[in-house]
């Protein structure tokens, strides 16, 4: 084999060999980048099933600041309860809501005509207390936002109009529609006198936030199992599986008449 031909081979096997090492280095560089790159899909798969977990039945106030300002007749521990009654009645009805709970919505369904015809007769007195538990659950602020607005609403002494039009007008449980300020100064246009310059003020500011924020914290703190939690003269009612509006006007007629 002449010189020439031994040359020719040996520089045909270093540039192959030259292109095998290229190969080699980009399948290295492939892999290293699918390898960062499922290494940065597991951390951020991570961290929204941490964020999720984190926020999984608590309420979600945490965007809440400022003073705390209860809304006007406010009282109870704290000022944190919203009376609607007349305040010698002899029965006393505690209802801790919240504006995105169905089962708060079924209930008012269910009992609203009873309780608005009890204390409409100085018969009974109710006292609402407002939580967020939906927010924390599912996501999102309605809870909190429509809680401030109904306590504008009590400043503007329409508290029990707006209520029942919150829950008439309540989207699905994973809908937040209540979380848009616009919306709820909508459906203010349904109580006659409520869409004042006073009261979109009071919604668009969350005047109230800090106050709902202290009375989901108190609920939290409360030991109640869900809401509605609905308590007749200190007995839970809402547990009690035979009651009915029917039972409930009878026990409260019972009691007025000492």
């Amino acid at each position: 084999m002449s010189e020439k031909n031994r040359e020719g081979k040996r520089t045909a096997r270093e540039r192959l060999a030259v292109e095998r090492e290229k190969q080699k280095a980009a399948e290295r560089r492939r892999r290293t980048l699918i390898v960062s790159a499922s290494v940065l899909c597991v951390l951020g798969l991570a961290a929204v099933i941490g964020i999720v977990a984190a926020n999984a039945g608590k309420d979600d106030d945490s965007d809440a600041a400022g003073p705390v300002v209860a809304p006007s007749g406010a009282n109870g521990d704290d000022n944190l309860a919203i009376p609607v009654g007349k305040t010698d009645a002899k029965s006393t009805l505690t209802v801790w809501e919240d504006f995105r709970c169905p089962a708060c919505k079924s209930f008012e369904d269910a009992y609203r005509s009873t309780i608005h015809e009890l204390t409409d007769s100085g018969e009974l007195k109710v006292e609402y207390h407002l939580a967020t538990i939906i927010d924390g659950n599912m996501g999102g602020s309605g809870s909190r936002t429509a809680a401030n607005a109904a306590a504008c609403a009590q400043d503007a002494g329409k508290f029990t109009a707006y209520h029942d039009v919150l829950y008439e007008n309540q989207p699905s449980e994973t809908d937040d529609a209540f979380a848009e300020t616009s919306k709820l100064i909508e459906l203010a246009k349904k109580v006659d006198g409520l869409d004042t310059a006073t009261f979109r003020t009071c919604v668009e500011k969350g005047t109230h936030d800090s106050w709902v924020s202290k009375s989901a914290a108190a609920f939290r703190n409360g030991g109640f199992s869900g809401t509605p939690t609905v308590i007749l003269n200190g007995k839970n009612i809402y547990q009690d599986q035979t009651m009915t509006p029917a039972k409930l006007k009878e026990q409260v007629q019972k009691a007025a008449k000492g």
